[in-house]
């Protein structure tokens, strides 16, 4: 039986010069990673260009001798791979949740194809606003209310996604409602069509 050696003596192994500890990293992680940028993206070639993008960025930083996060490589890695996906989305100006528009739509939801011109100036305006507040909220909080709201994954699948607890997902989501809310109060916004 091989006993399996830990993810932060792999990272030291590979500093100091040992290229096959990088693979068996790579090895270990490759179907978590994968997995997860292929659940944003949908796409199997855009998922393994971003992977190795992913891993480019890993031996950059590895090389450069700025990793500094002890243990916690796995979570490291997943946010390289989550940063990349959002520099995906930008770059071909859109994001996955937003299918058929730039834009997103807060109704798409409820599906009311109906809207005569003034409720429909209305909702666009909602959505707008909306879209303002919720990208003046931290990066944290910001990314888990997309995830729970507009992707409807629940907080162990944005647990795993993150690679933070499902009680630290809790509280950012808290935190970015108690925040939007403060926002909304502050500067007497209206919500509602």
């Amino acid at each position: 039986m091989e006993l399996q050696i830990d993810d932060s003596v792999l990272v030291k192994n590979y500093i100091n010069g040992e290229e096959k500890s990088l693979e068996v990293l790579i090895n270990r992680h490759n179907q978590r990673i994968s997995s997860f940028i292929y659940s944003k993206v949908l796409d199997r070639d855009v998922t393994e260009d971003i992977f190795q993008d992913t891993f480019i960025k890993v031996i950059k930083t590895l090389r450069k001798g700025s990793y500094s996060e002890e243990g916690k490589f796995l979570p490291w890695v997943m946010r390289i791979a989550h940063n990349l996906v959002i520099d995906h989305f930008r770059k071909n100006k859109r994001m996955p949740m937003f299918e058929g528009s730039d834009d997103f739509n807060i109704f798409s939801v409820i599906g009311d194809d109906k809207l005569n011109a003034e409720k429909q100036i209305i909702k666009d305006q909602i959505d707008s606003d909306l879209n303002l507040l919720i990208e003046e909220l931290p990066e944290d909080q910001k990314e888990v209310l997309m995830m729970r709201i507009y992707r409807d994954m629940s907080f162990k699948e944005i647990s795993e996604n993150t690679g933070v607890s499902i009680n630290t997902a809790l509280g950012r989501m808290r935190y970015a409602l108690i925040n939007l809310r403060k926002v909304i109060e502050k500067n007497n916004i209206v919500l509602t069509n």
